[in-house]
């Protein structure tokens, strides 16, 4: 079993405020000058590491590496600084530490899927022409606008089942994945490879795995083989 979290000494939300803003920044106004400091190196330096993809693969490699490091990083940061400093621990095991065992993992990947219905539909309402395509076909009319307002559809209440950790968004997410995957095979071989589709199946097996392995933070445990309640 693992040990309780240390309470925190305070919660500090203008510190997250100015954190948000400026990595580190809520940190030195807390007086924690090394974590602000250090907090500040990273993101700039993961910000340097994703320019430079960006260079070497192209733009959907730099917002996939933005949206799977930066950002968490960048929120991660924040939240040390609403916590505050610890007395029992180095700060940021003890920031970590709660973003694991309260699944805030989860609730992120939640606020990314949100993102990414809201940019899903801002894409299909500018470009109402485009045929998306379909387990190899390029369907019009009502079948056509049923295909692509699916994406953002499940994205919403995925993102919003995440965020509140609860356990039906698993199953959603397993359904989704295997849609979105299974469609993007399909797609591959009738269509071939393209930098949307590739992006799409890569971030789909990392997302999954990763869910899978921490399907136990959605409200009880869910076990693949035989699902048990157990105490929320």
């Amino acid at each position: 079993m693992t040990e309780p979290l240390p309470q925190r000494t305070s919660a500090d939300s203008r510190a997250a405020l100015l954190s948000a803003f400026l990595p580190g920044l809520g940190q030195f106004t807390q007086q924690r000058y090394g974590q602000g400091l250090a907090c500040l190196t990273i993101t700039l330096a993961l910000m340097a590491a994703t320019g430079g993809l960006s260079l070497v693969s192209g733009r959907a490699a730099e917002v996939f590496f933005f949206m799977l490091l930066v950002l968490p990083w960048w929120t991660i940061q924040s939240y040390d600084a609403y916590l505050g400093p610890s007395d029992q621990q180095p700060d940021l095991l003890r920031t970590w530490r709660a973003v694991w065992e309260q699944g805030h993992d989860i609730r992120f990947l939640g606020a990314l899927f949100l993102l990414s219905a809201v940019n899903d539909s801002v894409i299909i309402l500018s470009n109402p022409e485009y045929l998306l395509p379909f387990f190899c076909t390029k369907p019009a009319g009502l079948v056509g606008i049923a295909s692509k307002a699916l994406s953002p559809v499940l994205h919403t209440a995925v993102g919003l089942g995440f965020l509140r950790l609860r356990r039906w968004s698993f199953f959603l997410y397993l359904l989704y994945a295997t849609y979105g995957m299974t469609n993007a095979m399909v797609n591959l071989t009738c269509f071939g490879p393209g930098r949307v589709r590739n992006t799409l199946l890569i971030t789909l097996a990392v997302f999954t795995v990763y869910i899978v392995w921490r399907r136990r933070c959605f409200g009880e445990t869910v076990d693949l083989k035989r699902p048990t309640s157990f105490d929320r």
